[in-house]
């Protein structure tokens, strides 16, 4: 098993090498951006592999956005952010260019500015706001609507909802298959058990369930993927106003962080999101000012 996960860890970590070789060869970079490129990419990949990621394959956007996140918690200087992302931008550019990934995770982070890159969590009244936004009288807004719930709702990754079936939920559960292909059994509010089943009994009888068992599908049958559901977020947003910069990552975090500050125990939290480290879910959420402020006035011994 060791040898198996030496070989796999020699594999991740080749392709860098393989980058460094490209990134020499360019004209016009100088070794201090050489070294800052190999330095940052080395950075996120230690990243991935610390969360169970052993492809560049498997990273998504929201695994990008993530580690700028923790960053950012770590009080890493906006143009290191920034910079960051460039080098990941034109990492994962050589990766797509060689095959050896098939999309390339950073390329919907539009720009390098700090306030474009990490997402903002979502007020109740502003998530409310969002899932608002879908037309319920066509089938692109009922499932959409339907899709959100979950997201916010369960606190689902996007890759989770897209890889749902017909047959992943009932009045009380969803089950999902996380990263590693670990399930979860994770709880359905009753919003979102109602927006799924207005889309089903509404649209998606229309598409045979036999042939096509995805749960949510585009308006030709086709399964929905990731990059149409953070493309439509992102539409629906902007039609609400909501300035924020969001993606479907979004609603996860927003589900964590509201239950965090509504009382709710990390731990519990954690096994919600399907996390297997701690430390995981305690980036995922941010606690609010006015709830630190409130814990610290009701346990602090000296306040009173």
């Amino acid at each position: 098993m060791k040898q198996k996960e030496s070989s796999s860890h020699a594999s991740f970590f080749r392709e860098i090498k393989d980058f460094l070789i490209f990134i020499r060869s360019e004209k016009g970079l100088s070794s201090h951006t050489i070294e800052a490129y190999m330095r940052d990419v080395q950075t996120f990949a230690n990243h991935a592999w610390q969360q169970g990621i052993c492809s560049f394959n498997a990273i998504e956007p929201e695994h990008v956005v993530a580690f700028l996140s923790t960053l950012k918690a770590a009080e890493y200087a906006t143009s290191t952010l920034s910079r960051t992302l460039v080098s990941l931008k034109v990492f994962f550019s050589f990766l797509k260019r060689e095959g050896t990934v098939t999309q390339n995770p950073s390329l919907l982070l539009e720009s390098p500015k700090l306030w474009q890159i990490l997402p903002d969590i979502l007020d109740i009244e502003e998530v409310d706001l969002l899932l608002k936004q879908p037309d319920n009288e066509t089938a692109k807004g009922v499932r959409d609507r339907a899709i959100f719930e979950l997201l916010y709702g369960s606190g689902l990754r996007v890759s989770e909802v897209c890889a749902l079936t017909l047959y992943s939920m009932d009045d009380q559960y969803v089950r999902v298959y996380g990263k590693g292909s670990k399930e979860r059994l994770v709880p359905v509010g009753s919003k979102a058990i109602k927006a799924v089943d207005d889309y089903l009994n509404r649209y998606r009888w229309q598409w045979d369930s036999e042939k096509e068992q995805s749960l949510f599908v585009t308006l030709k049958g086709k399964p929905v993927d990731r990059i149409s559901v953070w493309r439509s977020i992102k539409e629906y947003a902007q039609q609400a106003g909501i300035t924020k910069t969001i993606s479907p990552h979004t609603l996860r975090h927003s589900f964590a962080t509201h239950l965090l500050n509504n009382g709710a125990d990390l731990r519990v939290i954690q096994d919600l999101l399907g996390h297997a480290n701690i430390s995981s879910t305690d980036r995922y959420t941010r606690v609010s000012s006015a709830h630190l402020q409130e814990a610290f006035h009701r346990f602090h011994p000296k306040w009173n």
